[in-house]
């Protein structure tokens, strides 16, 4: 693997790490930003010098994906797989860095408006055609032009031109200076595809038959309900990976039937939707149990342009009434952290202090005394939505609605499909909605394409606060680790004053697998980077 060669201003914009299961203060990188990254090719976790190659890994899913396509579909169900198949210029090391991946060095202006990126020599996609700098500026080219209806658009909004000078050179000059590019060209949504890849009307619906990536594994089948089955993909550009011949994610209808595929040995490895049910499997011969430290948020979505929620004052009194720690304690037994505006791992680094959050506590009588000022002291009826297969939403709702009772809202639960509750996020029409879902280390990518308003927002929640818009603007902009946690201080200010959404708390990565799998390291996403150097032990 090449060093990601970097000076001291690209340093300093690589921002704060995530070390073990803290974070480094801001300012403080890690040595890989000075020169080399430690300890070699720790692209998607640790070699193994044990490592051997042969055999399928049967990995049990409890959220299928509605398809598979990168650039379209923004589900963390979606990302979780797809990681392993597409992948962008650089990769988001559990670190908490940007590092290198089908770049291979990367250069910043002195006024942070132009990044050179040289190319990785020898990738191709696994149509065997060879990637070139063409296919980088096509890609991001698409998913930045709001017209081709990318979730991820938003993210590349700073991006004022990109230009190829060679087949392995790419330039991207920005508009306006943006400290959390490097993370915004990793996997999610900056994936890179062969140019001209949507020009077949049909693109879309194949990408859930076909993948057309560079990444370690190509996709064989996706049959909805049952399974995804990946390949090996021989001519992937690191020599000698990926070990396993290929991964079959077996999707299971609950929680309780992962945990009957254990114990039967009937799935390899999982990662528990619902942390608590690892103590049904302790004792258990031949199954090791980690849990780790993680980047997801378990939350409540407020529609600011939705029913009475259009009253700051009726949001301000749900978040009054709502115990996150009850409500953790239902859902998962206790096994995460409870949070306040930002996901735990992030908390040390960036996030306020609770205590200094005025609405993070839980005072009913401050609740209902905004719903009489609100005119609602005689109560109201809410739609509160689900999302059908993530099972710590039902118990959850049944607590929430318990509390929100206490002052006189009276809950109605609705359970939607995945595919639905997406849309609904896609239109900005989410209502009162729970929501599950992970980012990349960075307050910039966690906050700035949900929150920030119009046009260079998506602004899911119909929020549409100017002052927030402000503290992501400087937040997005400055170089200055230390004036941009200044600015996210601020924003958390405003959304836990306005509220927009409620974090409730960060589930801890429980993961289980059989004994013959090796080398397997969850990433604090979630998501599945750590098969693809894994092998299995014969």
């Amino acid at each position: 693997m090449s060093d990601l060669r970097i000076d001291r201003r690209s340093a300093l914009l690589a921002g704060v790490g995530l070390m073990g299961a803290g974070l480094l203060p801001p300012g403080l990188g890690t040595a890989w930003a000075q020169g080399a990254p430690p300890g070699g090719n720790d692209l998607y976790g640790p070699d193994d010098p044990q490592a051997r190659r042969g055999g399928t890994l049967t990995v049990a899913i409890a959220n299928e994906p509605p398809n598979l396509d990168p650039f379209h579909q923004a589900g963390d169900a979606r990302t979780a797989i797809t990681v392993l198949m597409y992948q962008g210029l650089m990769y988001e090391h559990a670190s908490g860095q940007a590092k290198p991946l089908l770049a291979e060095s990367m250069a910043i202006s002195e006024d942070g408006l132009t990044y050179t990126f040289a190319l990785r020599r020898g990738v191709r996609f696994h149509n065997g055609q060879p990637m070139t700098s063409a296919d980088v500026k096509y890609s991001y080219d698409y998913v930045r032009d709001p017209a081709n209806g990318s979730p991820g658009a938003a993210d590349f909004g700073a991006i004022r031109t990109i230009d190829t000078p060679d087949d392995h050179t790419v330039v991207i000059r920005l508009a306006e200076p943006n400290a959390s590019l490097p993370m915004t060209l990793t996997n999610r949504f900056g994936c890179v595809v062969p140019r001209d890849t949507f020009a077949n009307p049909q693109a879309r619906t194949r990408l859930s038959q076909q993948s057309v990536g560079t990444g370690p594994f190509m996709l064989q089948e996706f049959r909805p309900q049952s399974h995804i089955r990946m390949a090996r993909f021989p001519n992937y550009w690191v020599q000698g990976q990926p070990y396993l011949d290929g991964i079959l994610f077996s999707v299971q209808p609950n929680a309780a039937s992962v945990l009957v595929a254990l114990r039967g040995r009937r799935v390899d490895l999982a990662l528990l939707a619902r942390p608590q049910d690892a103590e049904q499997l302790q004792g258990q011969p031949g199954l090791s149990i980690t849990s780790a430290p993680s980047l997801r948020q378990c939350s409540l979505d407020l529609d600011c342009n939705h029913a009475q929620l259009k009253d700051v004052r009726v949001r301000q009194a749900i978040a009054l009434s709502i115990d996150k720690r009850a409500v953790m304690q239902a859902a998962i037994s206790g096994k995460g952290q409870v949070l306040g505006t930002i996901p735990a791992a992030m908390q040390e680094s960036w996030g306020a202090p609770l205590e200094s959050l005025p609405y993070q506590k839980t005072d009913p009588a401050r609740a209902k005394a905004l719903l009489a000022e609100a005119g609602l002291g005689d109560g109201f009826a809410l739609d509160l939505v689900s999302i059908i297969g993530f099972e710590w939403m039902d118990p959850a709702a049944v607590t929430i609605a318990q509390q929100l009772s206490a002052a006189g809202i009276r809950l109605n639960i609705q359970r939607v499909e995945l595919g639905v509750w997406l849309n609904a996020f896609r239109t900005r029409n989410m209502r009162f909605t729970f929501n599950d879902w992970g980012t990349q280390p960075d307050p910039h990518i966690l906050y700035y394409r949900h929150f920030h308003s119009t046009p260079r927002g998506a602004d899911f929640r119909n929020w549409n606060n100017a002052e927030a818009d402000r503290f992501m603007d400087a937040g997005m902009a400055s170089a200055d680790p230390a004036a941009r946690k200044q600015a996210y201080l601020g924003l958390q200010r405003v959304m836990d004053e306005t509220v927009p959404t409620i974090m409730l708390y960060s589930p801890d990565l429980v993961t289980v697998s059989q004994q013959r799998v090796r080398n397997y390291v969850q990433h604090p996403t979630g998501w599945w980077f750590g098969l693809a150097k894994t092998w299995i032990a014969t």
